[in-house]
């Protein structure tokens, strides 16, 4: 039979080497015995059918959404619209849109009908043209063709996620999943928009077919991880926005819904910076005074929006839309701020910079009235910021008081500003591992003192004073263990547990004797001064603010000091070092 004929000519290894009587030239003469040699034989690894394939970037990744493929695809060419009759251009219009309401496979096999996909792009292209060249085209019947062209293409069943779920896109390490299908998509998404942006379309009649449910579905697809398309649906939906009256409120509620759900259930979505940046125009043609749901919008909606993992990917869109309803309405700003404090980052510096970032453009258009009102707990914030051990997040702090509305800002509330953050720049003058972080608070604190000398002075000695109360706490704490520890040498019991006794500085065993030196020693100098700076330094000395770019920060390599710290240095000079484990070992020279 034809079936069994390449079985009998496709012989085994083995079956070769037994009709010709010869061995195969990479296999040994007892390769086949188990126990030959002593050893097993190699394990053979079928690599094609069990391993997995390597992962290439050759080109962008492709991902295909879920179409109904017509079960009808062959397209005949129709004549084109420019050669036909004036009378019989409309139901040749009509016959190219059901045309090109075919849908065709891009994904299971992208080879099959290329005939038919190339007819259907040119006639695509073809219609295009002609709504951009022609007037009084768009009559009724084309309304209901039109609509129902785009829902057959576009309307589909998203693929699946390709990123991790939780994992935030870098746009410059991760490559998007691009649609298979875009070739035609992108033309049926530039002849909708030629559709609407025509002089002859008319809302009246085209709220027949652009309704509830066709604005739902063009909601949905905001969800593509395909950028190119992503970008079409923002322009298309802003044209119906604008064009269609009736559906301005839905199309909010529903922007309105697709937040709540990424922020309270899956915190996964594409289209969100999309979304806000259609939300940015929106808010920008808003009359005052702002209508309550507006508001509600701001403080429900948009701040919450912070809290987010993937802030970074729409955090710049979000500021907008922020900026624009303070500049709408100045009394939205102390629940604003209160806002960004209460959803403020506690551990991510990197969304922490954002946060500041956000900050300043808000202070930027701030009315002096409404700052009085918030600048307590927004200067407390501001001297964590300042405080933290994260130079990017210090730095970009400490850069708002190089600007200069916001000192302004602060000159007219300085009684009540200076005393909230001068603690963390005169303790952090010297303390901070970093010496461009030195520089800016030299210079903050430059600024202060020469806004208000006197109060700078009252700062200066209350500063000191607390300081001196937290050292004399600690030496009454250190006291009263001193005492502690001379009564237990007092109790004759004593020497039975001297043995138990292993100090962690000391490593060994020893007496009461040593545990009191140990404690001694680590008593603070209550005579000593704290290294920090004087008048006189900032008045003569003071550095100016550093020229360089935070970019170039960033990549500049520095040198970090440790802080001086007395207790430290006499803790490691009475440290006594097992040096009988740290002798060389003594090698007997080779002959």
């Amino acid at each position: 039979m034809p079936p069994a004929k390449p079985k009998k000519d496709k012989p085994a290894s083995g079956t070769n080497s037994k009709k010709d009587g010869k061995t195969p030239a990479n296999t040994t003469a007892d390769s086949s015995d188990p126990n030959a040699g002593g050893a097993p034989p190699p394990t053979k690894l079928s690599k094609i059918q069990y391993g997995a394939p390597t992962a290439k970037k050759d080109k962008p990744r492709e991902n295909s959404s879920r179409f109904n493929v017509s079960q009808s695809r062959e397209l005949v060419k129709l004549p084109n619209l420019s050669e036909a009759a004036a009378g019989e251009r409309e139901a040749l219009f009509v016959q190219k849109l059901r045309q090109c309401s075919v849908i065709f496979d891009f994904s299971a096999n992208p080879l099959s009908d290329l005939k038919y996909k190339e007819i259907k792009r040119a006639t695509l292209n073809e219609m295009v043209d002609y709504l951009n060249h022609n007037r009084n085209v768009i009559t009724e019947p084309i309304y209901a063709e039109a609509v129902h062209m785009f829902s057959c293409n576009l309307f589909r069943t998203l693929p699946p996620p390709s990123n991790p779920s939780g994992a935030e896109f870098d746009p410059e390490e991760d490559e998007p999943s691009l649609e298979a299908a875009w070739p035609h998509l992108q033309i049926v998404y530039e002849f909708f928009l030629r559709f609407i942006e025509s002089p002859d379309f008319s809302a009246n009649t085209a709220k027949k077919y652009i309704d509830y449910k066709f604005v739902s579905q063009l909601l949905e697809l905001f969800d593509s991880e395909d950028p190119r398309e992503r970008d079409f649906l923002k322009t298309t939906l802003h044209r119906i926005y604008g064009k269609m009256l009736g559906l301005r409120a839905f199309i909010r509620k529903q922007i309105n819904n697709t937040f709540f759900k990424f922020i309270y259930e899956t915190e996964r979505h594409n289209g969100v910076a999309e979304l806000l940046e259609i939300l940015g125009s929106i808010i920008n043609g808003f009359f005052m005074p702002l209508k309550e749901e507006h508001k509600t919008f701001l403080l429900k909606v948009l701040l919450p929006l912070h809290k987010v993992k993937s802030l970074s990917v729409h955090h710049p869109q979000l500021a907008y839309c922020i900026v624009q309803f303070l500049e709408k309405d100045h009394t939205l700003t102390h629940p604003v701020i209160m806002g960004l404090l209460k959803f403020w980052p506690k551990v991510h510096s990197p969304k922490e910079v954002m946060f500041l970032n956000e900050l300043e453009e808000i202070l930027d258009i701030m009315d002096p009235t409404e700052f009085q009102g918030c600048c307590t707990p927004l200067f407390k914030q501001l001297a964590k910021c300042v405080s933290s051990p994260h130079f990017q997040v210090a730095e970009r702090a400490l850069y708002f008081f190089n600007n200069e509305y916001i000192m302004h800002l602060i000159q007219d509330n300085v009684t009540t500003i200076m005393p909230i953050v001068f603690p963390a720049l005169y303790r952090n003058s010297k303390t901070h591992w970093n010496k461009t972080i030195h520089g800016l608070i030299y210079n903050a604190l430059k600024l202060f003192m020469e806004m208000n000398q006197k109060l700078f002075d009252e700062c200066v000695q209350k500063y000191k004073d607390e300081r001196q109360k937290e050292k004399e706490a600690l030496r009454r704490r250190q006291q009263a263990w001193l005492t502690i520890a001379s009564a237990a040498q007092s109790n004759p019991n004593s020497k039975l547990f001297s043995g138990a006794i292993e100090l962690s500085s000391g490593g060994a065993a020893g007496d009461l004797d040593t545990t009191l030196e140990k404690i001694g020693s680590l008593t603070l100098d209550l005579n000593e001064c704290d290294d920090l700076p004087t008048k006189a330094e900032l008045q003569s000395s003071a550095p100016t603010t550093p020229t360089v770019s935070s970019k170039e920060q960033q990549l500049s390599a520095r040198k970090s000091e440790l802080p001086f710290n007395a207790g430290t240095n006499k803790a490691l000079d009475s440290h006594k070092r097992p040096d009988k484990f740290l002798a060389p070992n003594k090698e007997t020279p080779s002959s």
